[in-house]
């Protein structure tokens, strides 16, 4: 417990850094651990007996990085759905023409592009807008889910009784889902009242209700996602990392999923 309790803290303590500089410091840094965590699970897709072709999403996260830092929302979401089209006809081609081509393989090939690769695109979309909001939405983007995760931890392990979804991850339970739900939603507020108080001209307070609310979902089905990975690849935690905390995929999977719906929050209200 403690070894995750001081892991979780030195980890938020980087997080703060990283949004607060945010630019090219923070892109740099995101970078960096969206690759690790494609690489976590290509490996455990690997190690599961599949047969999956890494190197087109390797290829269209080259591609992509500079598209999401240089060009515009539009442009970039363009040149994406390509990438995503291309990735997809590459990778059929592959397993097609294999001596045992298995439906299964060009599946589990696509996978990290769409869980891991595209969410990742979109955060990175954020860091370069203008500073304010960035901070604003970064924030959001990183400390609902997070934060939702720990108020889920410790109200399950305190009141729950009522167990989620055993079948996927034994140890969740309603109470604790409802603890996560209260502590995004309180944690948005606080990223409102935060940046009132800096004096960064946040949306109005609906706005981080809602995205507290629908974000917290968002991010319980992300780890429930991940979890159902991990549990096909019949493994505990895509790496070691970090201590108590697993690999980076273990401590991304609800983030990525939040990623999509705040930018995809940005693009259509904000």
């Amino acid at each position: 417990m403690m070894t995750r309790i001081t892991t979780g803290a030195v980890l938020l303590v980087l997080l703060f850094l990283a949004l607060w500089l945010g630019g090219w410091v923070f892109a740099v840094l995101w970078i960096a651990a969206v690759l690790l965590a494609i690489g976590e699970e290509f490996a455990a897709l690997t190690a599961a007996g599949h047969r999956p072709v890494a190197w087109p999403t390797w290829l269209a996260l080259v591609v992509s990085i500079p598209c999401f830092l240089l060009l515009s929302d539009t442009e970039a979401i363009r040149i994406l759905i390509a990438m995503i089209f291309l990735t997809f006809l590459i990778v059929c081609v592959n397993v097609l023409f294999r001596s045992d081509p298995k439906l299964v393989d060009m599946l589990m090939s696509i996978l990290p592009l769409l869980s891991v690769a595209l969410p990742g695109m979109f955060l990175l979309a954020m860091a370069r807008l203008p500073v304010s909001l960035q901070r604003i939405l970064l924030a959001l983007s990183f400390f609902v889910p997070t934060m939702g995760d720990m108020a889920a931890y410790f109200v399950g392990m305190r009141y729950g009784r009522v167990k989620l979804n055993p079948v996927i991850s034994p140890k969740k339970t309603v109470e604790g889902a409802i603890g996560g739900l209260v502590g995004s939603t309180l944690t948005a507020v606080g990223v409102y009242a935060l940046a009132a108080v800096l004096g960064m001209s946040p949306p109005a307070v609906w706005h981080f209700l809602v995205i507290g609310l629908v974000g917290g979902f968002v991010g319980q089905v992300g780890d429930l996602f991940a979890s159902i990975i991990k549990r096909h690849c019949q493994i505990k935690d895509f790496g070691t990392i970090f201590p108590g905390h697993g690999g980076m995929m273990d401590r991304l999977d609800s983030i990525l999923f939040v990623a999509v719906f705040m930018y995809t929050y940005y693009l259509l209200f904000l």
